[in-house]
């Protein structure tokens, strides 16, 4: 029965937001610690996005397997992503310098934002690119989504 709840409220989630580590590590919580239920982001003139699932790209800094958790950086800060010893295909993931795109549930925002990851893909081959491109396809997406 358990599953069945667990399934339910996942599909209840809204697809991931695009976020950098700097809009989590001023967001608002919303939810109680641990809850998973997010925060809020501000876009500036007054706009706000609630988000709980989000989608974060970043350089693998350091690997910590002992303790299922990757630290990463994007272009504005650290991020730590746990569970990581879980994800299918994850482990070619896992090796510093890499560039990885991670999809999760935020567990914390302050003082460094806290992903509990539910995928997460090498993007190392075309790194460049998918650096260059980033900022721009997390302002377009909030753009449409606030």
């Amino acid at each position: 029965m358990s599953k069945t709840l667990n399934t339910t409220v996942e599909r209840k989630r809204p697809p991931p937001v695009k976020v950098l580590s700097g809009q989590l590590r001023t967001a608002e919580n919303w939810g109680t610690a641990d809850s998973g239920d997010g925060c809020v982001i501000r876009l500036g003139r007054g706009r706000s996005l609630p988000v709980s699932l989000v989608w974060m790209q970043g350089t693998v800094l350091e690997v910590q397997l002992d303790r299922n958790t990757v630290l990463l950086m994007d272009e504005t800060g650290t991020f730590a992503v746990q569970g990581v010893n879980n994800i299918p295909k994850g482990k070619p993931c896992l090796s510093q310098g890499k560039y990885v795109m991670v999809m999760g549930v935020i567990q914390a925002v302050s003082p460094e934002p806290v992903i509990r990851a539910v995928k997460m893909a090498d993007l190392s081959e075309l790194a460049a690119l998918h650096r260059r491109m980033w900022k721009l396809e997390v302002e377009d997406l909030q753009q449409v989504l606030a």
